[in-house]
């Protein structure tokens, strides 16, 4: 009896065994592009800053999206889109490869089309500028911060993520697109057809002005690139050498760009202290600080406006916080958070949120920007007028340097 009952556990065991054998293979066996979206799934599980996940069950939203058929690579895209749209934040995102390799080359420094830097506005979904780049067809078209884009090529930009409108604004140079613009301060309305053009990113413009009482360095950055710290010390090493005493750093419509050239342009003008924490999703903080010599330590005041955001903001609460330099201009964006790249295996990539950034204060100014310490209102101005006679926050800092250089050193 004993015997009898041993070979039919032993024969259940091996049909069990043989069972999983046969069918196990089929049911762990993933397409290549269910293999893509469970990647995208896994990242976004492991590095997401909101750990709620926008107050769902990421496990079952997994499974839900698993279940769905994606016999093509664009199935698996949209199926990752819309995985990621359930977070209902809109700077974490899917790159499509043309898409990702744009950014890459957007940060290294040149690419074709009309020159804007946008954003999804969180509160109303509208596709906004946050600014544009100088020189740029859209800045000469006079397309300002906070312009809302209703339509690119008469798509509905509602109807586009922010990487797709993004992508629908680049171009080959010569080649022309046709922007719906409503004013952020007026209902007007308005058609541009601009024409795109090779858009190279030299992210620092620097002069001695000479007309004031004392020689003032005036340095305008314009994106945090790769090469951007590099190029911000070199314009501080010339402009000491000429003789500069005091310094305008101009960070108006500087939309950001990569969080380590802001920490390393911070560290050219810091001696010591904090230039910014960043908290991760279990609340716990890291930091970068400056470990000296600054390049200088002459007076110095930053300029800032409403498209004033990301690195930016960074940089610009870094030397205020630390008490090295006095903020003129308008309120900044504020834009709070901190995206990582994570390459998939076909050549696409995804944007995750994976922290929020605070000043050395421990301001969370995401949202809510920076107020300077001297408020001076601006009309929108050409890219020809900045730092010119005509800038009146130009000459506000100008006034300021001259009359009261301590009060701007001091901040």
């Amino acid at each position: 009896m004993r015997k009898r009952a041993f070979w039919v556990t032993l024969a259940v065991c091996v049909s069990l065994c043989f069972s999983f054998l046969v069918w196990s293979p089929v049911a762990a066996a993933f397409t290549e592009e269910q293999k893509l979206l469970l990647q995208s799934w896994r990242l976004v599980n492991q590095s997401y800053l909101d750990e709620t996940y926008n107050n769902q069950n990421w496990w079952q939203i997994r499974q839900k999206f698993l279940q769905q058929p994606l016999p093509t690579r664009e199935d698996a895209y949209k199926a990752i889109e819309a995985m990621l749209a359930t977070l209902d934040e809109p700077f974490t995102r899917l790159l499509r490869p043309e898409q990702y390799h744009n950014l890459q080359v957007t940060t290294a420094g040149e690419l074709s089309g009309v020159g804007l830097q946008i954003n999804l506005n969180p509160d109303t979904g509208n596709l906004e500028v946050i600014a544009p780049l100088a020189g740029s067809p859209a800045e000469k078209a006079g397309i300002a911060p906070h312009d809302r884009i209703l339509f690119i090529d008469g798509v509905d930009t509602l109807t586009l993520t922010l990487d797709e409108a993004a992508s629908r604004m680049r171009g080959p140079s010569g080649t022309s697109v046709s922007l719906q613009i409503q004013s952020s301060n007026a209902p007007d309305i308005r058609t541009l057809d601009l024409v795109r053009q090779r858009i190279s990113f030299s992210p620092v413009y620097a002069t001695l002005d000479h007309s004031t009482s004392i020689p003032i360095g005036y340095v305008r950055l314009n994106q945090f690139s790769a090469n951007a710290a590099k190029e911000v010390a070199h314009a501080i090493h010339d402009l000491e050498k000429k003789g500069a005493a005091a310094y305008i750093l101009d960070l108006r419509n500087n939309p950001g760009g990569l969080l380590q050239s802001g920490i390393e342009i911070a560290r050219l003008w810091l001696k010591e202290g904090t230039i910014v924490y960043t908290v991760n999703r279990q609340g716990i903080s890291d930091s970068f600080t400056a470990s000296g010599p600054a390049l200088t330590d002459d007076p110095l005041i930053v300029l800032v406006n409403k498209g004033t955001a990301s690195a930016s903001e960074i940089l610009a609460g870094a030397l205020h916080d630390n008490g090295r330099a006095t903020l003129l201009g308008d309120k900044t964006f504020g834009k709070g958070l901190i995206q990582s790249l994570f390459e998939l295996p076909d050549g696409a990539g995804l944007a995750i949120t994976v922290a929020k950034y605070e000043t050395p204060n421990h301001q969370d100014i995401h949202k809510l920007g920076i107020q300077p310490d001297l408020m001076v209102t601006q009309d929108p101005m050409t890219y020809q007028q900045l730092g010119t006679e005509s800038d009146q926050q130009y000459q506000a800092a100008i006034q300021l340097l001259t009359e009261n250089p301590i009060l701007a050193k001091a901040g």
